[in-house]
């Protein structure tokens, strides 16, 4: 493993669970119109490479050594407890898991850190759960699997979990997950509402909400981050803002916008942070540096969708040059997500 500072590799998007999880998920209902989404779910219990890597910890010691990854920042597995209609049972397995996954960390702090499991399906009880988890748990954030049953953090009735994650300085990853079902029918032909493409079509529009909508405005230390290379919403930046502008000149009543602080571009120098989860082409990286900033950018491996070693050689090999590298390895993770420096 690297042995000085400088070559330090967090990596900030990698999952586990649990077998409990499993067995407390097999009789539960999803939200309607979600059983498609149960199902893949499912089908990681049947699949012997994906469930051992998320719950097995020896396994994941023995590839986190193999990549030279020092710390894995560890979360459920998408969707999480999101699927599930019975908001009282959400709940309950979301504490759980987290308990859970605090014993993991307890037994390897050096090695791991954590991002909790909420249940916005209550959005008080998911506040309380960000409460905890930061104060008596001691996570790093909080990782939200884009809408649940449909609905979206900008709406109304979930601004107790903004304003929990604001409150504790709890950093939101927004992880995605098949569109919901209001969006589903077109991505339904030929596996598109997977990762394959669903997935970032998705979390950009949930993400894309939450800047429009003023979200970050209302809430202006607010940290979200974004998995691959931010969803694709860095190709569009200066689109966003040509369009934001022209459009809220002329239409703003008729299109119900909302009139910002800044343009939508500027809130990925304040706000908004990207990974590099499951996207390791160096023509995507070069760009996003160009776009974003190094500082903006934190490496993961989307573990265990992804192989470590294979995410570790994309970093090793990308064009960076010392203090950029070491941005994106390690420092960026370490300020985001309120890490110990080595």
């Amino acid at each position: 493993m690297p042995d000085t500072a400088s070559d330090r590799i967090i990596a900030v998007e990698e999952h586990f669970a649990t077998a409990r999880f499993w067995e407390r998920t097999a009789e539960l209902s999803a939200f309607s119109g979600e059983n498609a989404e149960r199902i893949y779910t499912r089908n990681f219990i049947t699949n012997d490479y994906i469930s051992r890597r998320l719950t097995d910890v020896p396994t994941r010691l023995d590839e986190m050594d193999r990549a030279g990854i020092d710390v894995s920042v560890l979360s459920l597995n998408p969707p999480g407890v999101q699927l599930w209609s019975d908001s009282a049972a959400a709940t309950s397995l979301a504490r759980d898991m987290n308990d859970a996954l605090a014993d993991i960390v307890a037994a390897d702090p050096t090695l791991f850190a954590a991002l909790a499991a909420v249940a916005p399906q209550d959005p008080e009880a998911a506040a309380e759960e960000v409460r905890r988890t930061a104060r008596t748990l001691g996570f790093n954030g909080v990782l939200i699997s884009s809408h649940t049953g449909g609905r979206y953090l900008d709406e109304p009735e979930y601004e107790p979990i903004l304003a929990a994650l604001e409150e504790t300085g709890s950093t939101l990853y927004l992880h995605p997950r098949m569109p919901s079902p209001r969006m589903l029918a077109p991505y339904d032909p030929y596996g598109l509402q997977q990762a394959i493409w669903g997935f970032q079509a998705e979390a950009s529009t949930h993400a894309m909400r939450l800047i429009l909508g003023g979200v970050f405005d209302r809430h202006p230390d607010l940290r979200l981050v974004l998995g691959h290379l931010g969803e694709g919403i860095p190709y569009w930046l200066w689109r966003i803002d040509n369009l934001y502008a022209k459009s809220y000149a002329w239409a703003r009543d008729v299109l119900g916008m909302v009139q910002l602080d800044r343009a939508p571009s500027e809130y990925f120098a304040s706000n908004i942070w990207i990974t590099t989860s499951g996207m390791f082409d160096r023509d995507t990286l070069a760009y996003c540096l160009a776009k974003v900033g190094a500082e903006r950018i934190l490496f993961a491996v989307d573990y265990p969708y992804e192989d470590g070693v294979a995410a570790a050689e994309f970093l090793a090999g990308a064009e960076l040059d010392a203090g950029q590298r070491a941005a994106i390895s390690h420092r960026n993770a370490e300020h985001v997500f309120n890490l110990p420096t080595s």
